[in-house]
């Protein structure tokens, strides 16, 4: 009786032992199942966002008409304004008005560079340095010939007030172009600087009609 009780036992515990050792092994089979669907999964996710990435990519590098009309429009605007910024140290007499010249200059040379390469990587032609034709005039508040020589001619208060009404319309030309590109652009970086250019020159147009006594 005992040998037969312990054999019986013996054959439960070998019993039990296969029987764990079955579900075990029907456990990793699922776990490395669920593993390599897992696995799958993300990888097919992975596969899924890949094109999403790629087509953002895309996107960034895509630009239209409209944005190679506000570089090409821009250069030469930012340019004016970094020449009549250049005449203030020289000839203005109020701190504020040199401080905002320079400040004009530390902003718009940077953009002058960044609006020239994307010309450039489109393969378009950078305006040329001093070209301007008679359109560029009408275009957003660009100074005549005869304005920017006033403005050199001028000193101490008279330069001040000068420079400074005419760079109001200088910038108010700049930030209705800039709103041009934000509505018509599709080139995600240009439309980016079109709007840091709408809030940096409409706040310094607020600065400049006070200190003109308007604000």
């Amino acid at each position: 009786m005992i040998r037969k009780r312990s054999l019986m036992r013996r054959t439960a515990v070998v019993a039990s032992a296969g029987a764990a050792a079955l579900v075990l092994a029907a456990c990793g089979g699922d776990g490395s199942g669920d593993g390599s669907a897992g696995h799958g999964g993300h990888a097919a996710t992975a596969s899924s966002s890949a094109p999403a990435s790629a087509s953002a990519s895309a996107s960034q590098g895509q630009h239209n008409a409209a944005d190679v009309a506000f570089a090409k429009g821009m250069i030469p605007h930012h340019r004016q304004a970094v020449e009549m910024a250049g005449l203030a140290p020289d000839r203005a007499r109020s701190a504020e008005v040199k401080k905002l010249a320079a400040d004009i200059k530390k902003a718009q040379g940077p953009e002058i560079r960044t609006l020239s390469g994307w010309l450039t990587s489109w393969g378009e032609d950078v305006p040329a340095e001093g070209a301007m034709d008679h359109s560029m005039h009408d275009m957003g508040g660009m100074m005549t010939a005869e304005e920017m020589t006033g403005l050199e001619n001028a000193s101490g208060k008279v330069f001040d007030t000068a420079f400074t009404e005419l760079m109001i319309k200088h910038h108010e030309g700049a930030v209705e172009m800039a709103r041009t590109e934000r509505t018509d652009g599709v080139h995600g970086p240009a439309r980016k600087m079109a709007g840091e250019i709408i809030d940096s020159q409409s706040a310094e147009i607020e600065q400049m009609n006070q200190l003109l006594g308007k604000g």
